[in-house]
């Protein structure tokens, strides 16, 4: 797996599982490194339409890697996503900064993570109105999961059934959420090739503490993200369902 991406929540369950379930709240331990790579993405609508053209672009060095996934939509609107992070025995979110704007997003914005410092901040505008600033303390922990969430799937092995992270959402409001996710199962790709398998995984924000701010503010539960990672000694990241923002519908990236 040579990926990495943005934003996700899901769920899938009523699944019947064989495997023990496995849950941790810490960070994922580094198994596969991520290498250097440069890889072309496209975002379609569920019904197929081409919205946007993108890349991932990684570097990595001395245990250290930086990853930017940019979409140029047809109709003018940009999303700017890079993210640094460590590779040292576990994965560890460093900085992460989110750029969109145009009218596929419901605001232009601009996030910054510092997980040093404890601090995320939001800038963002209606339309042709002023910009307004969110600058919150949140004491970000050390499964902050903005940016590396598809290093930390392909990471998880097909034996675990389960885990937890946490996101950062803007809402505009910067919020701290908790992500339960899920192993729904290898399903097989025929795309990839004869007899292969994508392991599926879903991602929930957490209902309970999540509830009073975030569903109201969207009119409903979030709705589900689907990630599938191609299996084998190398997996890769083949496509994700899911909002690119909060509220927004849901769109599919793929990898081709």
């Amino acid at each position: 797996m040579r990926m990495k991406m943005f934003s996700l929540a899901g769920w899938m369950a009523g699944l019947s599982l064989v495997v023990t379930t496995v849950a941790t709240a810490e960070p994922v331990t580094v198994r596969l490194p991520e290498t250097p790579d440069k890889r072309a993405l496209v975002l379609r609508s569920l019904d197929g339409k081409i919205l946007a053209q993108g890349s991932v672009t990684v570097t990595a060095s001395d245990g250290r890697v930086t990853s930017q996934v940019v979409f140029n939509f047809t109709d003018g609107s940009a999303h700017d996503e890079t993210t640094v992070f460590s590779q040292n025995d576990v994965f560890r979110l460093l900085s992460y900064r989110l750029a969109q704007k145009g009218p596929a997003f419901r605001s232009a914005l601009v996030m910054t993570l510092d997980t040093q410092a404890g601090r995320a901040i939001v800038r963002h505008s209606e339309g042709s109105g002023p910009e307004s600033v969110e600058d919150e303390a949140l004491g970000l922990s050390s499964d902050i999961a903005n940016g590396i969430m598809i290093p930390m799937l392909k990471n998880l092995g097909p034996g675990t059934v389960s885990a937890v992270a946490s996101w950062v959402a803007a809402t505009p409001k910067p919020r701290h959420v908790k992500l339960a996710i899920s192993n729904a199962g290898a399903e097989p790709y025929p795309s990839a090739g004869p007899n292969r398998r994508a392991i599926h995984y879903v991602v929930k924000a957490e209902i309970g503490g999540v509830a009073g701010f975030l569903a109201p503010l969207v009119g409903k539960q979030p709705p589900d993200t689907h990630v599938w990672i191609l299996e084998g000694a190398a997996p890769l990241f083949v496509k994700s369902e899911g909002p690119l923002f909060v509220g927004g519908p849901v769109w599919r990236i793929e990898a081709p």
